[in-house]
């Protein structure tokens, strides 16, 4: 995987939540990822993987 390029990052109490691109099994992907952090140590992670289309539904993408 290569190294995400994060684009929003929102902290708000014990919960961090990042929006990022990178690559995944070879393919150009989004990340969403939210963390949950206690003792500054993340304790809980959820994510999901969304490839990126090559052709979007408007000229704004997804980024």
């Amino acid at each position: 995987m290569g190294i995400p390029e994060a684009y929003l990052i929102i902290a708000e109490g014990n919960f961090v939540f990042s929006h990022s691109e990178g690559t995944f099994a070879g393919k150009h992907v989004a990340f969403a990822d939210l963390f949950r952090i206690e003792n500054g140590k993340i304790v809980e992670h959820w994510d999901a993987i969304q490839e990126v289309p090559t052709v979007g539904r408007n000229a704004n993408g997804m980024f």
